[in-house]
């Protein structure tokens, strides 16, 4: 009995203890949060991030001599119709691995804006439609692409012989096209380049096929290099944590108002939450399309094109096994709800790189909240936003004062960070 007490009594010293030390916690704290708000912002942290996810279809993204041809590939301009226009043109190093347009600007104007690539290789779907479903077999959709960079894969794989022959052996084997190759085939191209494609021996268009992969594999193993720095949010966020009030002090007051709305009645973290500030998810939130008369039809269109990708998870050019490619097996090409919905995009860095939306709509992102705010009806599809006299189950209406607006946007500035990049 007498042990029995004794346990009782250091139990009770310690849980006195534990009490006392939240109490001295909870007033060096000069911002006061809950404990369901310090947990959702500890997991907004960029430290939670963890490792990046590993794509079991390219084989090759974790080796270095890769990641070097790939830088080289993506910063070379003859790979393009023009031999003006390198992945590094609307990805630019310098305008936070994007171009600062409304609309992606290659050979020709395309349809919607440029997104980073920092990150990208945590999310299982890119694009703003997310018709990719891999890092490197996005990397190859513009290369094609009659707005980007408007070649065709033969010629892609010619030049890649030509200048990197030596390089892409040590990383993939062999590369060697038949003589007889002509110079501009695909099955994307125009009249011309789809017929020549098509009266190329099957075994020659596989040969084709695979370099041409192998070039998205290599510059992928260079893109998923290129990472976010933590910035001031995650100093804030670290230190209300740990109890830390003076660390706090890294945010003003509107900061911490803004961050506040973020949270709660902005419901912005409904969509933009975990370390990278999204759910990787596609939403239709009613954002004005560029041409009232054709909508983006966004998600709906994308997955048909996903679907039908020679260079997915599925295809014979990727190195996963059928099991290992989850996310496609179980996607609806048919879905309601994708219609008219985009990628929810990082909010990390944003305030560095108007314009916002998917097709650069807005230009400031006072202008973004305020269209939350307004939770305008979809010109296609439906808008997943509340609005009044909607009857809506998940949501209720945003309502956000011009004060408001100002304090989000002040918070909004601190997610910027530094960008890492290879050397």
């Amino acid at each position: 009995m007498g042990a029995q007490r004794l346990v009782t009594a250091a139990l009770f010293v310690l849980a006195a203890t534990v009490c006392t030390a939240q109490k001295q916690r909870q007033a060096s704290v000069r911002d006061a949060w809950s404990a369901q708000e310090i947990s959702i912002l500890a997991s907004m942290r960029l430290k939670v991030a963890g490792e990046q996810l590993v794509d079991a279809s390219n084989a090759y993204e974790r080796r270095a001599d890769a990641a070097t041809l790939g830088r080289a590939l993506f910063n070379d301009t003859r790979l393009s119709k023009n031999g003006q226009v390198a992945c590094a043109s609307c990805h630019a190093g310098d305008k936070q691995f994007q171009d600062g347009r409304p609309l992606g600007q290659g050979v020709g104007t395309g349809a919607r804006r440029t997104m980073p690539v920092m990150g990208a290789a945590h999310s299982p779907f890119l694009f703003w439609d997310g018709r990719k479903d891999s890092l490197w077999s996005q990397a190859l959709g513009p290369l094609e692409d009659a707005a980007e960079h408007g070649g065709n894969r033969v010629r892609f794989v010619k030049l890649l012989q030509a200048q990197y022959k030596e390089q892409y052996q040590k990383v993939f084997g062999t590369l060697a096209l038949p003589d007889s190759m002509p110079d501009d085939a695909s099955p994307i191209g125009n009249t011309a380049e789809r017929a020549t494609w098509s009266s190329i021996h099957e075994r020659s268009r596989d040969d084709v096929n695979r370099v041409f992969a192998n070039m998205g594999k290599a510059m992928a193993a260079y893109q998923r290099q290129i990472r976010y720095g933590e910035s001031r949010f995650d100093q804030y966020a670290q230190a209300t944590i740990i109890g830390d009030g003076r660390a706090q002090e890294v945010f003003s007051s509107q900061e911490v108002r803004g961050l506040r709305l973020f949270m709660t009645k902005g419901q912005c973290v409904t969509c933009h939450n975990g370390p990278l500030l999204t759910d990787h998810a596609f939403h239709n939130t009613g954002v004005p399309p560029i041409d009232p008369a054709r909508p983006d039809r966004g998600r709906a269109d994308g997955l048909k094109k996903l679907m039908q990708d020679e260079f997915n998870c599925l295809g014979r050019y990727s190195d996963a096994k059928p099991e290992q490619c989850g996310e496609l097996q179980f996607l609806s090409a048919t879905d309601p709800g994708q219609l008219g919905a985009f990628r929810t995009p990082s909010l990390r860095n944003v305030a560095a790189r108007p314009p916002y939306m998917h097709a650069g709509q807005f230009s400031t992102l006072e202008e973004v909240a305020q269209h939350y705010a307004n939770s305008p009806v979809s010109a296609i599809g439906h808008s997943e936003l509340a609005y009044l006299g909607d009857k809506h189950a998940d949501r209720l209406p945003i309502r956000l004062s011009a004060a408001d607006v100002q304090d989000l946007v002040r918070f909004l500035a601190t997610l910027t960070g530094p960008i890492h990049q290879p050397q």
